[in-house]
């Protein structure tokens, strides 16, 4: 097919420059473009997953630095708006910025500690807005380096940490569906909600219709909700409050200072948060079945610290990519990146009228972790699909799969365990996702890449018994043939017709003779034969 005059154009402008354009992308599955109410349905869907977690940083940031009613608000609605525009750019893309994948952004939670940590030392939201500044044009400068690490990042990295994400998430919405009980026990009222969230999500999931299950979430937000009102579960009280419209307002806090300290830490935070961002786009790249490679990479990470760089500008902080979305990706089998587009305009709304966020905002936790269970435990079933491409056999994978685990696995069955460390190293190791990111790349560098040294069977539980196959068997098999659930295919899928060794030559013969002509004949004469 010839190439369209302003494609030749293009190409040819690039080459007087002295470079090569780059080549145009093949659309893929998350390119799909759905009705706009569906659109929309799917994107407000992705919302409310992340809302709770997009909320929880301002709140804590605001409260940790004695910030009014007014001002934690403002906060809130400023990390609305700019987790929008970040996931516009993020889904929808710009030219060499943006995954374009179905990814969702917001808050990095990577931040909270050394945020803490920064106003406990004196200083204010001014100082910890310029350290996201700073570390994120550092961060963005890289991103094309840091992206080249794609190749270390095979199914047995990017299986343990899809793994750990979802492992990691589910004592989230655990403590949801708990709720408040005394003693950190258990409320029975919120389980039995929750419970009924879960069964209604279940339920709404085995209904033939594939809209209404792949809806199944939202409804499940709505459905459960309602039973919480009835249940006097659910408080509408605050909703109404403050002004209709907001704006976020530029620098609303002050200009950003610039302390070495705190940009250091932030400058940690920013390094978890592009290896968390890369492990989800890797892992929404295995569930969509988009093709991701160190450019797409790279340009993922470019929105990312862009976003970050500016969301200082909006009273905002460090931006990332929710790992919860990409389970609701998993869920619902909706794909398209546009979906999440939606979302991000939804968001930005969100951030300009408060009213619709305190909607949002109502819907009591227990319904959030009925639903949320579903959610996370897909994100560690996508990565146990992951895992099982592994090639276990004669290898150190299970060990790196072990080791990585059990870091990954250290912040969820030991929350304080790092408590004593110092602040860098809560930081990195305090992310069970990037710590588990961290020790599968440097073992799979170890057993993988660096193999000077590795021992012909370098562990016991890595040894696979000794196999053999007869030499004779192989002057039957042809370049391409391979064995797919225990029957022979041929490169065009072809069936190849196994025959029982005391019938091979009667079979050959009658083949060469032109009594068989397909491969149905031959499997009729051997149960034919086998019955006689």
């Amino acid at each position: 097919m010839s190439s369209t005059p302003s494609a030749s154009r293009t190409r040819d402008r690039a080459a007087r420059r002295g470079r090569t354009a780059p080549p145009p992308r093949t659309p893929g599955p998350e390119d799909e473009k759905l009705p706009l109410g569906r659109t929309t349905a799917y994107g407000f869907q992705h919302v409310l997953t992340m809302y709770g977690a997009i909320v929880a940083v301002p709140l804590i940031i605001g409260q940790a630095g004695g910030l009014s009613a007014d001002e934690i608000a403002l906060l809130i609605s400023s990390c609305l708006f700019m987790g929008g525009i970040a996931t516009f750019l993020q889904s929808f893309g710009a030219p060499y910025i943006g995954s374009k994948l179905p990814l969702v952004q917001g808050v990095s939670f990577a931040g909270v500690a050394p945020m803490l940590a920064i106003l406990a030392g004196g200083s204010d939201l001014r100082a910890i807005f310029g350290a996201v500044l700073v570390s994120s044009v550092v961060g963005f400068l890289f991103a094309g380096a840091f992206s080249r690490i794609i190749r270390f990042f095979p199914p047995v990295v990017t299986g343990t940490v899809i793994t750990v994400i979802g492992i990691s998430l589910l004592p989230v919405a655990i403590s949801w569906a708990a709720g408040g009980g005394e003693g950190g026990a258990a409320a029975p009222d919120s389980l039995l909600l929750a419970g009924i969230t879960l069964l209604i999500v279940l339920l709404l999931s085995k209904v033939g219709v594939g809209m209404i299950s792949r809806l199944s979430i939202l409804l499940s937000f709505v459905l459960g909700t309602g039973v919480a009102v009835l249940m006097g579960m659910a408080d509408f009280s605050g909703v109404g409050e403050g002004a209709l419209i907001t704006f976020p307002t530029p620098l609303a806090f002050g200009a950003p200072t610039f302390e070495v300290a705190a940009i250091v830490s932030m400058l940690i935070v920013v390094l978890v948060t592009m290896t968390e961002t890369t492990a989800d786009i890797l892992a929404v790249g295995e569930i969509t079945g988009a093709k991701v490679d160190s450019r797409r990479v790279a340009n993922g990470l470019r929105a990312d610290m862009l976003s970050s760089a500016g969301a200082p500008l909006l009273n905002s902080f460090t931006q990332t990519a929710f790992a919860a979305n990409v389970g609701l990706v998993a869920v619902t089998g909706v794909r398209s990146r546009f979906v999440v587009s939606a979302a991000g305009i939804i968001m930005v709304v969100l951030g300009l009228f408060p009213v619709i966020g305190q909607v949002v905002a109502a819907i009591p936790a227990p319904v959030l972790g009925g639903a949320s269970i579903v959610l996370f435990g897909t994100v560690a079933s996508s990565g146990v699909r992951t895992l099982s491409t592994v090639d276990f056999r004669n290898s150190m994978n299970l060990v790196i799969v072990a080791v990585a685990f059990a870091f990954g696995l250290v912040p969820v069955a030991a929350p304080q365990f790092y408590a004593g460390f110092p602040a860098w190293t809560q930081t990195i190791l305090g992310s069970g996702i990037s710590a588990a990111a961290i020790v599968a790349i440097v073992l799979n560098l170890l057993f993988n890449e660096l193999t000077a040294g590795n021992a012909r069977n370098p562990s016991a539980v890595a040894a696979a018994p000794v196999r053999i196959v007869r030499a004779d068997v192989l002057a039957h098999l042809r370049d391409g043939d391979q064995l797919q659930n225990g029957t022979v295919v041929d490169r065009e899928g072809a069936e190849v017709a196994v025959v029982p060794e005391h019938h091979f030559d009667d079979v050959r013969r009658m083949i060469d003779a032109g009594e068989i002509t397909d491969t149905g004949q031959v499997q009729q004469l051997i149960l034919s034969k086998s019955s006689s």
